[in-house]
């Protein structure tokens, strides 16, 4: 597929059919997912697939914020960002920061590159021929969800990724069609505001 029909098409899918994602499929997804840029190549991202009766567990400790529908997906990636390796790799010599101060950072980085690296998991779903929505895990239920995937402490799931074959109609009545996006002149601003 094009890129710009990656791109295009990218939407976010909210009920699957039952068929499993092939293995050939979730490799390259994984593969992409580490292809994202990394602040000082940190690389402090890491992902938890779940798929099968991994999935029953899932849904009842981490997936308060979904739509029931997506339920259906055969597989589920969770995305996490770990600090500690940004903050580690930024005391490195080759780049100095020695107190490993979060205060250094103008924005948690660790989430930024862990968001694209999830962005790079719904283009790829996409270029697939797959589904997939992007959601978030409910804040109070990280810890029963750590518990239950022996996530460590250090590694935060910045949301969660619904993947398989998309079992919706061709969309008719969702925002995406009945609002407008926004044009460029409204949110692109070229030498000042």
């Amino acid at each position: 597929m094009e890129f710009q029909d990656v791109v295009r098409r990218r939407r976010m899918v909210r009920t699957f059919t039952p068929d499993p994602v092939s293995p050939e499929s979730l490799d390259r997804i994984l593969h992409n997912a580490t292809r994202g840029p990394s602040a000082g190549f940190s690389q402090g991202q890491a992902f938890l697939v779940l798929e099968g009766a991994e999935l029953e567990t899932f849904w009842t400790v981490g997936a308060a914020w979904v739509h029931e529908s997506a339920r259906t997906a055969p597989l589920v990636i969770v995305p996490l960002s770990s600090k500690r390796v940004y903050l580690d790799r930024y005391a490195e010599d080759d780049k100095g920061w020695t107190d490993r101060a979060e205060s250094h950072w103008p924005v948690p980085y660790w989430h930024i590159d862990t968001g694209m690296a999830a962005l790079l998991i719904l283009q790829t779903a996409v270029d697939e021929g797959l589904g997939a929505v992007f959601f978030g895990i409910d804040p109070s239920l990280v810890t029963e969800f750590r518990e239950a995937f022996g996530v460590p402490e250090d590694h935060e799931p910045i949301g969660a990724i619904a993947i398989g074959r998309s079992a919706e109609p061709k969309p008719t009545n969702t925002s995406a069609i009945t609002r407008r996006r926004r044009s460029l002149d409204d949110v692109v601003h070229r030498g000042r505001w």
